[in-house]
């Protein structure tokens, strides 16, 4: 069967997936189901049955006022809401309003298997496979973000362990662990944050590779910025990311000032070894545990564009601007200095920009 034509395919329909639909509608796109002879279209591929990204799977503990790095979709507010309210409850509801507002047609669930060139013409198409049938683009914009990817780290002696492992990504309640010693391991915001919520009701241990080094000023709008700004050279040289965190440092947030109010924001070298009651630890001493929650972050979801064989030696992308350097016909968004939600925003537009520059060019 050919493969259904379109001028770009939209990989995923979480906030940099959604801000791209709305950035090629504005440029004149059409959704393709909604296209009649001559449109320039696009389509996006979800593969979740429901709208929402990644936040539809947050743990159900997390509140509108807790959540960290809530940015608004272009051309529509976050409606008000309880500050009390579940995340997970309000913002895939505010996702499937969006979509419906800007009559997105995102299709879903659609699973995307591979992207790969049609043919050896630098300027041709690319073929987007899916389990439903196949699409053929003149440009990809890969939004698929890390959420399905959760890393686990590997120690010895993991697989003995007799307790429960779990990763943040599998967090539900802090009352699950009520009365166990949990080992919190990580030393991203997420750690800091289920730190603070299960140690009202079990006894911690917080366990990080590395000291954590905490920022006074706020993790305001400008910061983030300068943390998005502090990736960009490393995908630019084909690194793999790595995280905010790392360039910028811990934040202090109201989760932590309440974990150190507490005496529970008290940070231990990382364990080096797994046992069957317990970790552990570099001196020789051994600390007992129940649970292990691995909040240990993501890793992008790339596996689908293995075949245009752009991954480096290094592990990464090269990218400059939200486009592929190796494969100007691609662009992921949501992929390193673009992976918070401002940057997901603007990486959106400035992919649409570029796909718009492209276009003048070859019609000149």
């Amino acid at each position: 069967m050919e493969p259904a034509r379109v001028d770009v395919v939209v990989i995923g329909a979480g906030q940099a997936g959604l801000s791209a639909a709305y950035h090629l509608q504005r440029r004149g796109f059409v959704p393709v189901r909604r296209a009649t002879a001559g449109d320039e279209t696009f389509v996006v591929l979800d593969s979740e049955s429901k709208p929402g990204g990644a936040w539809q799977h947050r743990w159900p503990s997390l509140r509108m006022a807790t959540v960290n790095g809530i940015h608004e979709l272009p051309g529509f507010a976050v409606p008000p809401a309880d500050p009390a309210a579940s995340s997970r409850v309000i913002l895939p509801a505010y996702f499937a309003e969006y979509e419906e507002r800007f009559a997105l047609d995102v299709m879903r669930p659609v699973r995307v298997t591979a992207v790969r060139r049609a043919d050896d013409d630098p300027n041709g198409r690319l073929r987007v496979e899916t389990g439903g049938g196949a699409w053929s683009a003149r440009f990809v914009i890969n939004a698929t973000g890390t959420w399905t990817r959760p890393f686990w780290p590997r120690y010895p002696g993991q697989e003995r362990f007799r307790g429960r492992q779990l990763h943040v990504a599998d967090y539900v309640s802090a009352e699950e662990f009520r009365g166990q010693r949990v080992v919190v391991v990580g030393a991203g915001v997420s750690a800091v944050q289920l730190l603070d919520e299960i140690s009202h009701v079990a006894d911690t241990l917080w366990v990080t590779r590395r000291e954590p080094e905490w920022v006074e000023e706020d993790f305001d709008i400008p910061a983030r910025v300068a943390a998005i700004a502090g990736v960009e050279d490393r995908v630019r040289r084909g690194l793999p990311p790595g995280s905010v965190i790392s360039v910028t440092g811990m934040h202090w947030t109201p989760w932590a000032r309440a974990a150190q109010a507490r005496g529970v924001l008290t940070r231990h070298p990382m364990f080096v070894s797994v046992e069957e009651g317990g970790v552990r630890m570099p001196d020789g001493s051994f600390e007992p545990a129940d649970v292990i929650l691995w909040a240990t972050g993501f890793r992008p979801a790339l596996d689908h564009l293995a075949p245009l064989r752009l991954r480096t030696p290094e592990g990464g992308f090269r990218v400059e601007n939200g486009r592929s350097i190796d494969e100007p016909r691609l662009f992921l968004i949501g992929y390193g200095p673009s992976q918070s939600t401002v940057g997901a925003n603007r990486a959106g537009r400035d992919a649409v920009r570029a796909i718009v520059s492209d276009r003048a060019a070859l019609a000149a």
